[in-house]
């Protein structure tokens, strides 16, 4: 594990992935040890066939390495045999910050995500390629998929059947971005193109796939 954009193998506060673009001191935004979790969007909006979770994966995956980020993401999504708030690791979820691709602080902590919390104000969420998704025009539906009930664990069946249906009769959760909130219940049709999150998650003091 010698990638320069690793942190916490000596003993640094937090531990998990950095971002060498936003400096190497191991400490996440307001001064919380440990750095913070960058929540991006993919490319290009997608319907509810993306493969499947691992398809989405990888869509974030990919997407993070052409731009020369060095940490681990995950699609935000829930689906039968995953829920949404357990990607980010237990340690993690309640103090390192949850930033943008211009390290801006959208929301607390992770937890905040999942107890009504809404993304800052005059804070925005940029796609991988570095488009303001709120004003660009490749999202013309505002709406971010999750598969979700608000308290993040996977909907009993609003998840496009694991995100490998694009059929405008099966439904999945998404939110509307305009709303501040990523959770909001609006059942959707998965023929629809909508925004789909990528999460940085730190696996502290594990080894990292």
């Amino acid at each position: 594990m010698g990638s320069p954009g690793l942190k916490g193998e000596k003993g640094e506060p937090g531990g998990g992935y950095y971002d060498p673009r936003y400096g190497g001191s191991g400490v996440g935004a307001s001064g919380v040890p440990g750095p913070p979790l960058h929540l991006i969007a993919m490319n290009s909006p997608q319907t509810g066939s993306m493969k499947g979770i691992r398809g989405a994966d990888f869509l974030c995956f990919s997407q993070a390495q052409a731009v020369g980020m060095k940490g681990t993401f995950r699609a935000f999504l829930s689906a039968r045999l995953q829920d949404l708030y357990s990607i980010v690791h237990k340690t993690d979820r309640d103090h390192l910050p949850i930033v943008n691709l211009k390290d801006e602080v959208l929301f607390d902590s992770w937890d905040a995500i999942f107890s009504g919390g809404r993304m800052k104000d005059s804070v925005t969420i940029y796609s991988f390629d570095g488009k303001d998704v709120l004003s660009d025009s490749t999202w013309p539906e505002k709406m971010v998929w999750h598969g979700s009930n608000s308290a993040g664990q996977h909907h009993i069946d609003n998840f496009c059947e694991t995100w490998r249906v694009g059929d405008p009769v099966v439904t999945g959760m998404a939110s509307s971005l305009q709303s501040g909130s990523l959770l909001q219940q609006s059942s959707s049709s998965c023929s629809s193109s909508y925004v789909v999150l990528c999460i940085e998650n730190s696996y502290t003091g594990q080894s990292r796939r």
